[in-house]
C-alpha cells in the first residue's frame, strides 16, 4: 500500500510540475487521456492478469467504441436514408435470417452430411440476396452530396449514451471473436484477434455509408458546454474576474475539468467492478483456471465458457474507453487507429502497471501515456543538452534535433526493459495470498 501511494503521489506531482512549467491546459489535456488510457489497461488486464487471455486486438474493439459515438450521437441524414437507408435495413434482416436458420439447422437436423448441405444452400440464397440489396443501396448512400455526408449518420442522441453502446457494440463483437478463436493456443490466439482486428479497421475506412471512411466524421457533440458558450455566459465572466482569470483561456480550462469529472467517475465505478469481480468466488476459480488450467479442466469447469466471459467483458471495457475517446476529439478518423498507438501501448501499460493488479494497470495507463507525450520534449531537450559541444549548423545536431520526435520510441523502449528486468511483475504487482 505504502508502495502505490508513493507512485499516485510522484504521478501527481509529475502532472502539476506539467501544469506549472509548462501549462495547465496541456497538463489537463495528459490527465484526461491518462483517464481514457486508464480504463483501456484496466479492461486488457481483465483479460489478461485474470485470464491469462492474450488478445492483441485492442485496436479493433476500441475503434467498435469509436463507431458508437458516431451511430448514438451524429444527427442522422435524411436525404441518404431516403436514397438507400431501406436497402442496408433490408441487408441486415438478410444477414440475421442466415445466422439464424444456420444455427435451427445445425440444431434440429442430425444427419450430419444433409445438415453441412442445408446449411451451404442457406448461405448461397442469402449471399445472392444480399449482393442484390447491399451494393446498390451502398452505392446510393455515398453517392448523396459525398464531400459532406454520404453516409446515414446516427440516432442524434446525447454522445454520453454511446459509453454504453460502445460497451455493448464491443461486447458482441467479443463474442464473435470469442466464439471463433477462443479455446486455440495462447499464440494462435494473438493472432487470430490481430487479424480480425486489423479486418474491422478495413471495414471502417471502406465502408463509408456506415462512418465516412477516410472522410471522418467530425463535429460530434459534446456532453460538456463549448468555451465559446463559456465566454459568452456572464456567471462565467463575474466567475473569472472574481479571481482574476482570462476568460477566454479558463474556459478551456474548465470544459477540461469537466471532462475530468466524467472520466474520473467512469474510471473509479469500472475498477469497482472490476475489484469485486476479482476478489468474488468467481474471480478466484477464474484466478485458479489462469494458474493451472490442466487441474481446472480434469475438475470439470468449463474454461472455454469462462474464457469467453471474461473477453467479452474485458473488450466491453475497452469498448467504451473508445467511445470515450471519440467524445474528447469530437470526431472519428479511422485512419488514426493503429496497433502501436491502440495495442502494444496498452498491453505496456499492464506490463509496466502489474497485469492481475487492475490498481496497477490503472497506474500504468497514467505513467506510460504521460511519458509517451512528454518524451518528444524530454528528448529535445536531452539531445539539445549532450549536443551543446557542436556548432548551431553541425548536421548532426541538426538531425538529432529534428528528429527529437522518435525519442518516444526509444523512451518506451528503455521503460519496458528496466521494468521488465527490475520489477518483471510490474510497478504494482498483483498480491499472492499464501495459507
Amino acid at each position: 500500500m505504502n508502495r502505490t501511494i508513493l507512485l499516485f503521489t510522484l504521478m501527481a506531482a509529475m502532472l502539476l510540475a506539467t501544469g506549472v512549467f509548462q501549462s495547465w491546459n496541456s497538463a489537463l489535456a495528459i490527465l484526461n487521456m491518462c483517464l481514457i488510457s486508464a480504463i483501456m489497461a484496466l479492461g486488457v488486464n481483465i483479460q489478461w492478469g485474470y485470464a491469462g487471455l492474450f488478445n492483441v486486438g485492442i485496436m479493433g474493439f476500441t475503434a467498435i467504441g469509436g463507431l458508437a459515438g458516431v451511430l448514438i450521437a451524429y444527427p442522422p441524414v435524411s436525404a441518404t436514408w431516403q436514397a438507400g437507408g431501406n436497402g442496408i435495413i433490408l441487408s441486415g434482416i438478410i444477414v440475421a435470417a442466415v445466422f439464424a436458420s444456420s444455427i435451427l439447422l445445425k440444431r434440429t437436423i442430425q444427419n450430419n452430411r444433409l445438415r453441412k448441405l442445408l446449411i451451404a444452400l442457406c448461405c448461397i440464397i442469402g449471399g445472392g440476396l444480399l449482393i442484390n440489396v447491399y451494393f446498390p443501396a451502398r452505392e446510393a448512400i455515398e453517392s448523396v452530396d459525398s464531400a459532406r455526408t454520404g453516409f446515414l449518420g446516427g440516432l442524434g442522441m446525447p454522445i454520453m449514451f454511446a459509453w454504453l453502446f460502445g460497451a455493448v457494440l464491443a461486447a458482441g463483437a467479443a463474442w464473435i471473436v470469442g466464439k471463433i478463436a477462443l479455446g486455440l493456443r495462447s499464440d494462435y490466439l494473438a493472432i487470430a484477434t490481430l487479424g480480425i482486428s486489423e479486418i474491422i479497421i478495413a471495414i471502417l475506412k471502406n465502408e463509408e455509408w456506415l462512418s465516412r471512411g477516410v472522410k471522418n466524421v467530425t463535429g460530434l457533440p459534446r456532453p460538456v458546454p463549448y468555451e465559446i458558450d463559456l465566454q459568452q455566459s456572464t456567471d462565467f465572466q463575474a466567475f473569472s474576474n472574481f479571481f482574476n482569470l482570462d476568460p477566454v483561456g479558463f474556459s478551456s480550462i474548465a470544459v477540461k475539468l469537466c471532462y475530468m469529472s466524467l472520466f474520473a467517475v467512469v474510471l473509479l465505478v469500472l475498477l469497482w467492478f472490476a475489484q469485486r469481480l476479482l476478489h468474488s468466488p468467481w474471480g478466484r476459480m477464474i484466478r485458479a483456471i489462469r494458474d493451472n488450467e490442466t487441474a481446472a479442466r480434469a475438475m470439470g469447469k468449463d474454461v472455454t465458457a469462462r474464457h469467453l466471459y471474461l473477453f467479452i467483458i474485458g473488450s466491453a471495457v475497452v469498448g467504451m474507453a473508445g467511445a470515450m475517446l471519440t467524445t474528447l476529439d469530437g470526431q472519428f478518423v479511422p485512419s488514426t487507429y493503429n496497433p502501436l498507438r491502440f495495442t502494444f501501448l496498452i498491453w505496456v501499460m499492464v506490463i509496466v502497471g502489474g497485469s492481475g493488479n487492475n490498481i496497477g494497470s490503472i497506474f500504468g495507463g497514467f505513467l506510460i501515456w504521460f511519458f509517451w507525450v512528454q518524451s518528444e520534449p524530454l528528448g529535445r531537450g536531452l539531445i539539445d543538452l549532450s549536443t551543446l559541444w557542436l556548432d548551431d549548423g553541425n548536421p548532426v545536431r541538426e538531425h538529432l534535433l529534428d528528429n527529437a520526435a522518435q525519442a518516444r520510441h526509444v523512451m518506451m523502449g528503455l521503460v519496458l526493459l528496466l521494468i521488465t528486468r527490475y520489477a518483471p511483475h510490474g510497478l504494482i504487482p498483483e498480491k499472492t495470498f499464501r495459507r
